[in-house]
């Protein structure tokens, strides 16, 4: 089976949350990780800072660079870009994990975190991106990987928090329109969103949940895993659920992901079971390949 020994990883947000897991399975691999995030020093209220995770990723087995980048900023992603290729000579996987979240009406949410979601989300997964690029093109298989739910026009996703919503498909869109324009270079480009809700600091900002009724972040990054160790030319613009591909490779018991066993998650934002995943025949066929890569 594939992994991802040696191979450089980009990761936004990845002091903490989704962000870290995925860090932390690729380097159980032996990988190099680029943690991309803000916090260089304790947070009263936000677990972690870029040189803790840069230990337990050292740790796990794999290198760490930390780099303190704002990723709103296209100067800032350049220089983490170049200081990434410095250390590691390359960049082959992109992981868009940042995000902001602001789950408020139109008529209550100031401009100011409009901005701050239009830029975190959408425009920062284009210019991370745009700056990884020109070394993707280099790798043997380059891959894109964005946390990003399939475009659902449902609109119940979009009545209570139309600024959130517009930001996170904004990064959808981003993972359509990258696929398209490097398939032929080979370059895979696709989305993944939890089927359930995640145990990170954003389940803060949901207000009337039941403690404990969510998943631990570890059943994102053993999916992203998945996605990662196959073949890029050949698996590119899916927007796959945790669920599907996990499903995908033989894994059908999710109760070990659950944070309170016995205690059944609430499902995700803008997650319908007959609009997500498999049901979707690109992404059928996408699966396939992903089991096969990793059957047996």
């Amino acid at each position: 089976m594939a992994n991802l020994n040696g191979k450089t990883l980009f990761i936004t947000g990845a002091s903490r949350g989704i962000g870290k897991e995925i860090a932390l399975r690729a380097a159980r691999d032996g990988a190099n990780v680029a943690i991309i995030a803000k916090t260089d020093s304790p947070h009263p209220k936000l677990p972690g800072t870029i040189y803790t995770a840069a230990e337990e990723i050292e740790q796990a087995g794999g290198k760490a660079l930390a780099l303190k980048t704002d990723i709103r900023d296209e100067d800032q992603i350049a220089d983490a870009v170049a200081k990434t290729v410095e250390a590691f000579g390359g960049i082959d996987i992109l992981i868009n994990n940042a995000s902001a979240i602001n789950l408020t009406p139109t008529l209550h949410t100031p401009m100011k975190r409009y901005d701050l979601m239009s830029q975190v989300n959408t425009r920062a997964t284009f210019a991370c991106a745009q700056a990884c690029l020109p070394h993707l093109l280099k790798s043997d298989n380059p891959h894109i990987l964005t946390m990003s739910p399939p475009p659902n026009m449902s609109p119940q996703w979009f009545v209570n928090h139309p600024a959130y919503t517009m930001s996170k498909y904004g990064m959808s869109l981003a993972t359509f329109g990258l696929a398209a324009e490097f398939a032929d270079e080979g370059v895979g480009v696709n989305s993944l969103w939890p089927a359930t809700v995640i145990e990170t600091a954003a389940l803060n900002m949901i207000p009337g949940l039941e403690a404990g009724r969510a998943r631990k972040p570890e059943i994102l990054a053993d999916a992203a895993h998945a996605i990662l160790t196959s073949p890029a030319k050949q698996v590119t613009g899916g927007f796959f659920t945790d669920e599907c591909i996990l499903a995908a490779i033989g894994i059908t018991d999710f109760e070990p992901y659950n944070l309170t066993p016995g205690k059944d998650p609430y499902p995700d934002f803008f997650y319908e079971p007959d609009k997500n995943g498999a049901n979707d025949p690109h992404v059928a066929s996408l699966l396939k390949i992903i089991a096969s890569q990793h059957a047996g």
